[in-house]
Protein backbone atom coordinates (compact mmCIF):
# COMPACT_ATOMS: atom_id res chain seq x y z
CA UNK A 1 0.00 0.00 0.00
CA UNK A 2 1.52 3.34 -1.47
CA UNK A 3 0.86 6.26 1.11
CA UNK A 4 1.20 9.66 -0.45
CA UNK A 5 0.87 13.08 2.04
CA UNK A 6 0.87 16.44 0.46
CA UNK A 7 1.78 19.56 3.20
CA UNK A 8 2.31 23.63 2.34
CA UNK A 9 -0.72 24.83 0.73
CA UNK A 10 -2.21 27.70 2.26
CA UNK A 11 -3.09 31.28 1.37
CA UNK A 12 -1.06 33.81 -0.51
CA UNK A 13 -0.78 36.89 -2.36
CA UNK A 14 0.15 37.09 -6.04
CA UNK A 15 3.51 37.35 -6.62
CA UNK A 16 3.84 35.15 -3.50
CA UNK A 17 6.13 31.93 -3.27
CA UNK A 18 4.92 28.58 -1.62
CA UNK A 19 6.51 24.94 -0.99
CA UNK A 20 4.78 22.14 -1.22
CA UNK A 21 6.06 18.84 -0.21
CA UNK A 22 4.81 15.01 -0.83
CA UNK A 23 6.09 12.22 1.21
CA UNK A 24 5.81 9.25 -0.43
CA UNK A 25 5.99 5.65 1.75
CA UNK A 26 4.87 1.68 1.71
CA UNK A 27 7.00 0.35 -0.89
CA UNK A 28 10.40 0.72 -2.91
CA UNK A 29 10.41 3.97 -4.73
CA UNK A 30 12.95 2.79 -7.20
CA UNK A 31 12.16 3.22 -10.82
CA UNK A 32 9.24 4.99 -10.51
CA UNK A 33 8.34 8.41 -11.38
CA UNK A 34 6.32 10.99 -9.50
CA UNK A 35 4.49 14.22 -9.86
CA UNK A 36 2.05 17.11 -9.19
CA UNK A 37 -1.45 18.07 -10.40
CA UNK A 38 -4.01 20.64 -9.41
CA UNK A 39 -7.60 20.60 -9.96
CA UNK A 40 -9.64 23.89 -9.84
CA UNK A 41 -13.15 24.21 -8.95
CA UNK A 42 -15.28 23.53 -11.70
CA UNK A 43 -12.19 22.45 -13.49
CA UNK A 44 -10.54 18.81 -14.44
CA UNK A 45 -7.42 17.84 -12.55
CA UNK A 46 -4.62 18.75 -15.04
CA UNK A 47 -0.67 17.54 -14.89
CA UNK A 48 1.66 20.68 -13.87
CA UNK A 49 5.11 18.80 -13.04
CA UNK A 50 6.81 15.42 -13.22
CA UNK A 51 10.29 14.08 -12.42
CA UNK A 52 11.06 10.90 -13.93
CA UNK A 53 13.18 8.44 -12.15
CA UNK A 54 16.14 9.29 -13.83
CA UNK A 55 15.64 13.28 -12.91
CA UNK A 56 14.01 14.97 -16.07
CA UNK A 57 11.59 17.42 -15.21
CA UNK A 58 8.72 18.21 -17.09
CA UNK A 59 6.22 21.22 -16.69
CA UNK A 60 3.17 22.33 -18.36
CA UNK A 61 3.84 25.47 -20.03
CA UNK A 62 1.74 27.66 -17.55
CA UNK A 63 4.13 27.30 -14.81
CA UNK A 64 7.53 26.92 -17.00
CA UNK A 65 9.97 29.32 -15.35
CA UNK A 66 8.09 29.61 -12.06
CA UNK A 67 7.59 26.20 -10.37
CA UNK A 68 10.57 23.73 -9.92
CA UNK A 69 9.87 20.27 -9.36
CA UNK A 70 12.64 18.23 -7.12
CA UNK A 71 12.39 14.87 -5.55
CA UNK A 72 14.97 12.91 -3.18
CA UNK A 73 14.99 9.17 -1.98
CA UNK A 74 16.43 7.48 1.32
CA UNK A 75 19.32 5.15 0.83
CA UNK A 76 17.28 1.72 0.49
CA UNK A 77 14.28 3.85 -1.81
CA UNK A 78 11.72 3.11 1.16
CA UNK A 79 11.09 6.67 1.37
CA UNK A 80 10.88 9.22 -0.97
CA UNK A 81 9.88 12.75 -1.13
CA UNK A 82 9.05 15.35 -3.83
CA UNK A 83 8.82 19.05 -3.41
CA UNK A 84 7.36 21.56 -5.55
CA UNK A 85 8.79 24.96 -5.77
CA UNK A 86 6.16 27.83 -6.88
CA UNK A 87 7.19 31.28 -7.33
CA UNK A 88 5.16 34.24 -9.06
CA UNK A 89 1.68 32.80 -8.09
CA UNK A 90 -0.70 34.18 -10.02
CA UNK A 91 -4.59 33.85 -8.73
CA UNK A 92 -4.67 31.08 -11.64
CA UNK A 93 -2.50 29.31 -9.51
CA UNK A 94 -5.19 28.61 -6.98
CA UNK A 95 -6.61 24.57 -6.64
CA UNK A 96 -6.23 21.97 -4.82
CA UNK A 97 -2.65 20.54 -5.32
CA UNK A 98 -2.25 16.65 -6.03
CA UNK A 99 0.65 14.69 -4.88
CA UNK A 100 1.06 11.12 -7.66
CA UNK A 101 3.32 8.63 -8.34
CA UNK A 102 3.10 5.92 -11.11
CA UNK A 103 5.19 2.41 -11.50
CA UNK A 104 6.66 3.60 -14.36
CA UNK A 105 10.13 5.63 -15.07
CA UNK A 106 9.14 7.82 -17.17
CA UNK A 107 6.73 11.11 -16.75
CA UNK A 108 3.61 11.05 -18.35
CA UNK A 109 1.02 14.04 -18.28
CA UNK A 110 -2.59 11.94 -18.60
CA UNK A 111 -4.33 11.72 -14.64
CA UNK A 112 -5.23 7.79 -16.13
CA UNK A 113 -1.88 6.74 -15.84
CA UNK A 114 -0.85 7.68 -12.28
CA UNK A 115 -0.94 4.50 -10.01
CA UNK A 116 -1.16 6.09 -6.42
CA UNK A 117 -2.74 9.79 -5.41
CA UNK A 118 -2.43 11.89 -2.21
CA UNK A 119 -5.53 13.46 -0.90
CA UNK A 120 -4.28 16.87 -1.64
CA UNK A 121 -3.18 20.42 -0.28
CA UNK A 122 -5.27 23.85 -0.78
CA UNK A 123 -3.33 26.58 -2.42
CA UNK A 124 -4.60 30.05 -3.08
CA UNK A 125 -3.60 33.06 -4.55
CA UNK A 126 -5.31 36.22 -3.40
CA UNK A 127 -5.06 39.43 -6.65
Amino acid sequence: QVHLVESGGELVQAGGSLRLSCAASGRTFSSYAMGWFRQAPGKEREFVAGISWTGETYYTDSVKGRFTISKANNKNNAKSTVDLQMNSLKPEDTAVYYCATRQRTAVVRTTRDWDYWGQGTQVTVSS
